[in-house]
């Protein structure tokens, strides 16, 4: 992104760089320009070259004009918030001497085509109608500007909502054919629609003084055509977001001059070059996002010049060689998500001209290395990698600028270094799921612009300091899973106005809430709160004046009584989990609920009565473990469209399952285990091809299983287990492939041993104990393997003869 930034900024002082010698402006030239203004639909809050034309001053000393002999050369209106007033007729084409016209970034287009009269102006060498909400195709007009030394028609539709910009009638061959001088060709977003061989030998043959090319997601696809050679001059190729789809040809190391090869996203695939990192004058290459790119790095050369190496999410693998120490003038490197092994050279702690540091999700091994000479850094990442040890108190002093440090999914242990909390730039200080130990230290106002500290899943012990409170910008604190043990009010929170997120939970705190003569508006408008297992005896009441609340967890508290109604008017609620507490009833009346929760969790409470109805947008509903009684509401399947996880467990439920289940076509985990329903199980269950955990043990069903499996069978569990059911095992069992966990024990089954299962090699759980079960249990000749069976359970049946191990594991032929 910061590359991107330059080029901009590069590309626009280009277009306006044009050698001026001011003079009297000429009357006819600033009437067109005082005529343009007039037209134009501009914010005058957001301008600051328009707004100070006016007709008492040389139009020549205007911000955004250049002249020459009191002739208009240079035009710049870029990032004016232009957003309508240019069309054919417009007095801009009057200048029939500019050379450098900038009109980028303003919303002049919005859905129109790029003026046909801009080929008049033939004199230009400079034309940059980047991101101006143009759309359509691409005037032909535009390839009698033969002087074009920079072309930018870059657009991005997403940012003022309209189509895109296209090139077919002309295509890129008949739009470049003519622009022989053009150094600079950006047309980033505008679709081309080429295949490689096609769009290649178009701009080869073309642009022979080609310096920088830049086709970011143009809809090409490859394959590079070796003539691209032809542009010896060639020094900036940028492809990202284009369907590539190829191998990285090795004719790439040959562009002597090249400085930058961006080709992110593109779905590159094969083995990267290597002697592509090494071309001499490189100093910038991505190659990020494309997951099935293999490659490792080289050698890298003495002085090289590269300056960012960006690989993430990149299949790299290997060892970071130690040459990377040689990159003196690297800045940035983000080879997050990769395949790297081996430790961190410490060849980069000599790398003084680090800004950002990405290493994160890979398998770096040993200690995290100094990066105390690098006095740039403003971001460092080695997360979810294998780094040990301890971390020193002297590696981070000297960082001043740091803004962000995240070493979390690390096994790092000791303390955590007090000079992390006196870093005066750090905003981002992400330590969690470590080991490491020892007291929390008192914060100091020298932290004031820290937003997020994560320390979750350490050892870390003794009492929060309340003062963590007090810092001003704090927006994310996440503490839990730690031993952390003191006791505090959470009306503390009041101090922290732009706190979004807080996580307490699992640790050994004793938190209370106190209502009295407080007012909820002095709480900050919290997004996720977090407070498991801290001893909560009741709900806060500042909550209910929580309108942007997302997510709570108020689980393994101490919390009795009732839930509130005003709960399920938290209008952005999509997470409640309130599971292990003594709740006894849902303040009245609670049937036909409103509310938009995607999980509602309420398992391990004391709730009885009727089971509460939702609106049909939870995906995660847990009733388990509780008193719910009467019979499952029979249209209760018309309630759970969207539900994926719905369990009603351990309770006092009966009648029978209603048939409308059957109808939940998200449905992956139906759980109604150990409740007293009765009747038949509804034939449509076995014939879902969606469930994927079917547990209904411990009940009282009966009569038969259907013998109506599905093809395309989903299940992973099947547990029927304790209940009553008799006749035949289903043989169309056979089609689920997915099988691991399979309980029929105690039941009334009457069949002999079903051999077919020996067809789903994924088994692991087999249990048909205390049934009716009969004849021999060797194997008959099968093509199948039970090679991850671990626990098979044929007890308290009618089976005869012998059975050996290798029938059971391996199968016969």
């Amino acid at each position: 992104m910061k590359t991107l930034l330059h080029f901009v900024l590069f590309l626009i002082h280009l277009c306006v760089n044009v050698i001026s010698v001011h003079g009297q402006c000429i009357e006819g030239q600033k009437s067109s320009l005082l005529q343009l203004k007039k037209s134009l639909i501009f914010d005058s809050s957001a301008s600051s070259k328009l707004i100070s034309r006016n007709s008492s001053t040389d139009c020549c000393s205007w911000v955004g004009v250049t002249c020459t002999s009191g002739r208009v050369v240079g035009l710049d209106i870029s990032s004016e918030s232009v957003s309508g007033g240019i069309d054919k007729s417009s007095s801009l084409f009057d200048l029939q001497h500019l050379q450098s016209l900038n009109l980028a970034y303003n919303g002049l287009g919005y859905g129109s085509q790029i003026p046909s009269a801009v080929g008049k102006l033939t004199n230009l060498s400079c034309l940059n109608l980047s991101y101006t909400a143009y759309s359509g195709q691409i005037p032909v007009e535009i390839s009698r500007l033969t002087g074009l030394q920079v072309l930018d028609l870059s657009s991005d539709p997403s940012l003022y909502g309209t189509t895109i910009l296209k090139l077919e009638n002309p295509n890129l061959s008949l739009l470049i054919r003519n622009l022989l001088e053009l150094t600079e060709l950006h047309l980033d977003g505008v679709s081309i629609s080429a295949q490689g061989t096609d769009w290649c030998q178009a701009i080869s043959s073309s642009l022979p003084k080609l310096r920088v090319l830049s086709l970011i997601n143009c809809t090409l696809s490859g394959p590079f055509d070796i003539s691209l050679l032809n542009l010896h001059s060639l020094s900036v190729i940028r492809f990202d977001y284009n369907e590539l789809s190829i191998e990285v040809p090795e004719f790439l190391s040959n562009f002597r001059n090249l400085t930058s090869l961006h080709l992110s996203e593109c779905g590159l695939h094969g083995s990267f070059p290597k002697q592509i990192f090494q071309i001499p004058t490189l100093q910038t290459i991505d190659l990020s996002f494309n997951p099935q790119l293999q490659g490792s790095l080289p050698e890298f050369p003495k002085n090289g010049s590269l300056r960012s190496l960006v690989l993430n999410n990149a299949n790299f693998t290997g060892l970071l060689p130690n040459s990377i120490g040689e990159l003196k003038m690297l800045y940035n490197i983000d080879i997050s998500s990769c395949n790297f092994t081996g430790s961190i050279p410490r060849s980069m702690e000599g790398l003084t001209q680090l800004s950002y540091v990405d290493l994160s999700s890979n398998k770096f091994n040993g200690s995290v290395p100094f990066f105390s000479m690098a006095r740039n850094l403003t971001d460092i990442n080695l997360s979810s990698n294998l780094l040990m040890g301890q971390i020193n108190s002297s590696h981070w002093e000297s960082l001043t600028i740091l803004k962000s440090l995240e070493l979390s999914f690390n096994p790092l242990d000791g303390t955590i270094p007090p000079s992390l909390f006196s870093l005066p730039m750090l905003q981002n200080l992400v330590l969690s799921d470590n080991q490491f130990s020892g007291q929390l230290p008192v914060f100091s106002s020298s932290i004031s612009l820290l937003e997020t500290l994560s320390l979750r899943r350490n050892k870390l012990e003794g009492p929060i300091p309340m003062n963590i409170f007090n810092l001003p910008r704090l927006r994310a604190l996440q503490l839990s899973s730690n031993n952390l043990n003191n006791s505090f009010s959470l009306n503390v929170i009041q101090q922290s106005k732009n706190l979004v997120f807080l996580d307490l939970s699992h640790n050994s705190l004793s938190i209370s809430y106190d209502d009295t003569n407080l007012s909820y508006s002095l709480f900050p408008q919290l997004s996720i709160l977090r407070l498991a297992s801290c001893k909560l005896r009741r709900f806060p009441g500042f909550l209910r004046n929580q309108s942007e609340l997302y997510n709570l967890d108020l689980s393994q508290n101490q919390i009795h009584g009732e839930i509130p109604n005003w709960i399920w008017r938290l209008g952005y609620l999509a997470m409640l989990n309130l599971s292990c507490n003594s709740l006894v009833t849902l303040e009245g009346p609670f049937l036909n609920l409103t509310s938009n929760l995607l999980l509602l969790d309420l398992h391990s409470n004391q709730l009885q009565g009727r089971i509460p109805i939702f609106q049909p947008v939870v995906n995660y509903l847990d009733y388990s473990k509780n008193n719910f009684s009467f019979n499952i509401p029979y249209d209760i399947g018309d309630f759970l469209t969207q539900t994926r996880f719905f369990s009603l467990s351990n309770n006092n439920l009966h009648g029978i399952i209603p048939v409308s289940l059957c109808n939940v076509k998200s449905l992956q985990v139906l759980d109604l285990s150990s409740n007293s329903l009765s009747g038949m199980i509804p034939r449509c269950l076995s014939a879902t091809t969606n469930l994927v955990v079917l547990n209904l043990r411990r009940n009282n069903l009966a009569g038969t299983i259907s013998d109506k499996f599905s093809a395309n069978c989903s299940l992973g569990t099947l547990d029927l287990g304790a209940n009553k059911i008799g006749g035949k095992f289903p043989k169309s069992l056979a089609r689920c492939e997915m099988l691991a966990v399979l309980n029929l024990g105690h039941n009334q089954i009457t069949d002999v041993f079903p051999h077919l299962l020996k067809e789903i090699s994924t088994l692991r759980v087999l249990v048909l104990r205390s049934n009716r079960f009969y004849g021999n249990i060797g194997c008959p000749k099968t093509n199948g393997t039970w090679s991850k069976l671990q626990i098979i359970d044929l007890a308290d049946n009618h089976f005869s003869g012998e059975i050996s191990g290798d029938c059971l594991k391996h199968g016969q032929k």
